[in-house]
């Protein structure tokens, strides 16, 4: 392995059973380098698709938060746990059995814009404590509705009379256990997520996905190789090549007027900043006295 540091992006095939922070202290262990994030966690019984930053790409986390996700899920009917999952305590069940076309019908009300409550047993932060610390005290707070969007909801029975598979695309913080629960709210016979895989991130799909375990029977380099350059995480963004002289400024600080570059990209948009060698940062259009300019906001390479 190369002595610099490795950078980029691995889409990891999360297996279940494992923590997302597990994956990330693998992938360290694995490249040797302490700087690892993700993009979006997975709960320890999902498997799939795993964003993981390595190097300096991890600097791109915050930066990451909106982007649309797939799922394929088993929604399992009539049964209530207080997690909304096949892991939880079981509140309520009853032998009360829809037909596939009344579960059809339910589940396309939760297409388009959706106003959903987060689970208790999640890691959003009320005040500052995670609302799972708190659940697995007993305690339990009202939780204000979040608008999440169900681009794409798909029903399909399966083998058994009370488990349907859902193919969800779906906006960036939407619960599918959650999503799952409502569905058997609105049936009257409750409802659990049994399973969740995730096969989308953006672009990123699990065709793509290396396992940990593929991971550790590779060679340095070959797990060098599985890295795919940071840019790709901005790949739906404009790009902008700048000349030398500006590539200089814009490095050192200083935003670019658009009038010199001959570009008129609009206020608050985000661009992706080449140089002479290659992509270098993460640009913003902002307003300045003098007019329009771009500002280097993230740089992800050394000059």
């Amino acid at each position: 392995m190369s002595s610099a540091e490795p950078s980029g992006v691995l889409i990891v095939n999360k297996h279940s059973g494992v923590t997302s922070h597990d994956i990330v202290g693998k992938v360290r262990r694995l490249y040797h380098t302490r700087r690892v994030g993700h993009t979006g966690t997975l709960d320890p019984m999902a498997s799939g698709v795993l964003v993981v930053l390595v190097g300096r790409a991890a600097k791109a986390s915050e930066y990451l938060t909106s982007h649309d996700k797939r799922y394929l899920a088993t929604l399992r009917l009539g049964v209530v746990t207080d997690t909304e999952d096949s892991t939880g305590t079981v509140l309520s069940s009853t032998d009360a059995c829809p037909s596939f076309e009344e579960v059809k019908q339910a589940a396309s009300a939760f297409l388009g814009a959706y106003d959903q409550i987060p689970p208790m047993y999640s890691a959003l932060k009320v005040d500052g404590k995670k609302l799972c610390d708190m659940a697995r005290r007993g305690e339990e707070i009202e939780r204000k509705a979040r608008r999440v969007y169900v681009h794409e909801l798909d029903v399909t029975p399966t083998e058994s009379e009370r488990d349907y598979r859902l193919s969800v695309h779906c906006s960036s913080g939407t619960y599918v256990r959650t999503l799952c629960a409502d569905i058997g709210q609105c049936l009257g016979v409750g409802g659990i997520m049994a399973s969740l895989v995730r096969t989308a991130v953006a672009d990123f799909s699990l065709e793509q996905a290396v396992s940990i375990a593929e991971l550790e029977t590779m060679s340095d380099d070959e797990r060098l190789s599985r890295l795919i350059p940071t840019e790709a995480l901005f790949a739906s963004l404009p790009a902008l090549s700048l000349p030398t002289f500006y590539e200089t400024l814009c490095r050192n600080g200083c935003e670019i007027y658009q009038k010199k570059l001959g570009s008129a990209f609009g206020e608050g948009q985000r661009v992706r900043l080449y140089g002479k060698n290659g992509f270098f940062a993460l640009g913003e259009v902002r307003s300045y006295p003098d007019g329009s300019a771009i500002k280097a906001v993230k740089q992800f390479d050394l000059p």
